[in-house]
């Protein structure tokens, strides 16, 4: 067991494993430790509702490096270890099994836990989460054994989720408290899209289904119950409603943060020598007027590394990166740029009933998000608009004959 090391970083997902790649780029010649909860070297998340949970990719192919990759960086691995606890001013971590490490700088990438039930019921067995290697492994293990499935939560896990399922034969109902799918991130034209599609491809899609109860024989999950009584039976429960950002260490040794931990443009958080990046990173965004949010994306992780890496080499550098997100549902590729928060008109660029189209978000008249379907030529142009904050004659936004890029100002 090493004693201390120039450079901690709590998590092995994006985030973490690219403050490590991107130290080792900057010609950074210190000790580094990678520590993860899990017993796996880094991976991508976004394939374990995708194309791993299909079993369309292997688990080697999900891999955001080989595992020689971090021995020849001299990249120190302490995987399956969880950190319990942090001692700011003495430069200290506790793990759960009592050790200690010190550190010179800190960059906690802890990312999140997903968030469960709390209903009569959530205890039993056979209800999933898709947040690790292991919670889809889990699932996979049963399916063979599985016809219908119940997806609280139509956020994006849960629509991926349906639309692998579905692919797989399974009978899928999926449940949304609100009264639209993607009611949190999107517009009403993208959610009603998304709820066609899944509804035409044998998905039992319910909105405003608000879930009271879980129900169960012999310990294992046989149904879900909504408050208006009904029981809908199901083998298998996935819960995709959102994740507890991972930060009880950090606040508990002081760091201000809620509903994650505080960081400035330089992902700094308000104890000395430690940065926070990731999905529980709550940060001033320039793309949300400034306003201080939490992004759950790899491009958020990933350019928030870069970030906290480059400051720790004493660099002049801040986060200001464009949002961008994705996600494949069928033969249906949603790319997003920008965010759409505080959006006060839609224009709908394209026929949806093309399965190709954008939904442009404007505030005030300047553009701000793009939802783009099978249709990145938009999202690649409709960048250069969010960036310029461009305000564009919303008929020509609306024409598809017009390229955006002849919009910039």
């Amino acid at each position: 067991m090493i004693n201390a090391v120039d450079i901690a970083i709590v998590g092995a997902g994006h985030g973490g494993a690219q403050v490590a790649i991107m130290l080792r780029q900057q010609k950074f010649e210190g000790t580094i430790a990678l520590i993860g909860d899990e017993p796996e070297f880094p991976y991508e998340r976004p394939p374990l509702s995708k194309e791993y949970f299909a079993g369309d990719k292997p688990f080697e192919r999900i891999m955001i490096r080989p595992e020689k990759f971090w021995a020849e960086r001299d990249v120190k691995m302490m995987l399956g270890r969880h950190v319990s606890a942090i001692d700011a001013d003495a430069h200290q971590l506790r793990f759960s099994d009592g050790e200690t490490l010190g550190y010179g700088s800190l960059i906690w990438a802890g990312g999140g836990t997903p968030r469960m039930l709390n209903c009569p019921g959530h205890e039993l067995e056979g209800i999933h989460a898709v947040r690790t290697r292991a919670d889809t492994d889990a699932m996979m293990a049963k399916l063979d054994g599985i016809e219908r499935v119940a997806i609280i939560g139509g956020g994006y896990i849960g629509l991926e989720a349906a639309a692998v399922l579905t692919k797989l034969g399974k009978s899928v109902v999926l449940l949304e408290a609100l009264d639209r799918v993607l009611a949190r991130v999107a517009g009403a034209e993208l959610s009603e899209f998304y709820e066609a599609e899944h509804r035409a491809h044998g998905v039992d899609l319910r909105t405003g289904a608000v879930v009271t109860a879980i129900s169960g024989a012999d310990g294992k999950a046989s149904g879900v119950v909504l408050d208006t009584g009904e029981n809908i039976a199901a083998d298998m429960v996935i819960v995709g409603i959102g994740i507890e950002p991972a930060v009880a260490p950090l606040i508990t040794a002081g760091a201000e943060g809620e509903g994650g931990v505080l960081v400035d443009a330089q992902c700094r958080t308000t104890l000395a020598d430690i940065y926070a990046i990731g999905d529980c990173a709550v940060h001033p965004n320039p793309f949300a007027d400034g306003d201080t949010i939490r992004l759950e994306s790899v491009q958020n992780a990933n350019d928030q590394a870069t970030v906290a890496a480059k400051t720790i080499l004493g660099q002049d550098v801040s986060y200001d990166a464009v949002p961008w997100f994705w996600s494949n549902q069928y033969d249906l590729k949603l790319q997003t740029v920008g965010l759409s928060i505080g959006h006060d008109e839609t224009i709908v660029r394209g026929n949806p009933a093309d399965r190709s189209f954008s939904v442009i978000y404007l505030k005030a008249g300047r553009v701000i998000a793009l939802d783009c379907v099978n249709a990145t030529k938009d999202y690649v142009q409709g960048r250069k608009l969010i960036i310029g904050q461009c305000s564009p004659d919303p008929e020509k936004l609306a024409d598809t004959t017009i390229l955006l890029k002849e919009l910039v100002d």
